[in-house]
């Protein structure tokens, strides 16, 4: 009788991690090196045929850009193109990295640029780079008032644009559920001024330090976390002055990330990371 390892052969090894319900399938490149194609990420990311993940990350060797980090982490979005920055997902590799090294603190080089990240019990925090309001790094199609963005549909209006290493938009509204994120996301994400779409994502202030809030991401999935989304939208709502410090927490569908600001520019995200399974890809 055959054994189950001789009828899947088993192919290169990966770890499934989520934070907050967001869920990434995680694969080490540093020594036998992983470039995945479009219609293999698509594979890996479809539950039905593969693994199933929001996101494929793969670990690399750092750059000359990420002098000093620990590793260098490529995040690729379910339908193939790489993206420039994911929270979630670097709270779940720092928590990988961590167990593998024995650290409690180390740097990620993502995007080329190095992001700081601590292990506090059983909360990972990440520092997230610099956040930018400038209409060109967002980017928008041209210049405009990046606190005020005329984009309108079904119960939004006003939107604040703002560049966490990825684009996002956060709108404020005073009823959250009475708004059908995923319909209205859609066609914002398609608008003119979004050159590169962006993250659409709702907002209802509950009290000084603590915002209600989803994401409908790239490229079109509503998510039940979103951790640069969390930075948007506490640093949208500190601009705006709808709160009064430096901090909020984000209470999402799969959870809540604590904000903190170290500066106007400087958010450092907070929360939980666990290991979901591991295996072979039999690609």
């Amino acid at each position: 009788m055959s054994s189950w390892s001789d009828i899947a052969k088993a192919g290169r090894p990966f770890v499934k991690m989520q934070g907050l319900s967001n869920h990434f399938v995680i694969i080490d490149g540093r020594t036998d090196p992983f470039k995945p194609n479009t219609k293999e990420i698509i594979h890996i990311c479809d539950p039905k045929l593969g693994v199933g993940a929001e996101q494929l990350l793969v670990i690399e060797p750092v750059t000359d850009k990420g002098e000093g980090a620990y590793a260098r982490v490529r995040i690729y979005n379910p339908d193939g193109p790489e993206v420039e920055a994911c929270g979630n997902a670097t709270r779940c590799v720092a928590l990988l990295l961590f167990e593998e090294s024995g650290l409690d603190e180390l740097g990620l080089e993502i995007n080329f640029e190095v992001l700081n990240c601590t292990r506090d019990g059983d909360n990972i925090s990440v520092e997230m780079g610099k956040i930018s309001f400038d209409w060109g790094k967002i980017p928008l199609s041209h210049e405009m008032d990046t606190l005020h963005v005329d984009i309108c549909d079904d119960g939004v209006s006003d939107a604040v644009a703002v560049n966490v290493a990825n684009p996002h938009l956060v709108y404020f509204v005073d009823d959250f559920n009475a708004v059908d994120l995923a319909d209205v996301g859609a066609r914002i994400q398609g608008h003119d001024y979004l050159p590169q779409s962006a993250n659409v994502g709702l907002a209802e202030i509950i009290d000084e330090t603590h915002i209600k809030f989803q994401v409908y991401e790239r490229p079109g999935v509503l998510t039940q976390a979103c951790g640069s989304g969390s930075c948007a939208v506490v640093a949208a709502a500190r601009v705006r002055g709808l709160i009064p410090g430096n901090f909020a927490y984000v209470e999402m569908p799969g959870g809540t990330l604590k904000i903190s600001y170290k500066d106007d520019q400087s958010p450092v995200m907070s929360g939980p990371a666990e290991f979901c399974f591991s295996g072979h890809l039999t690609l």
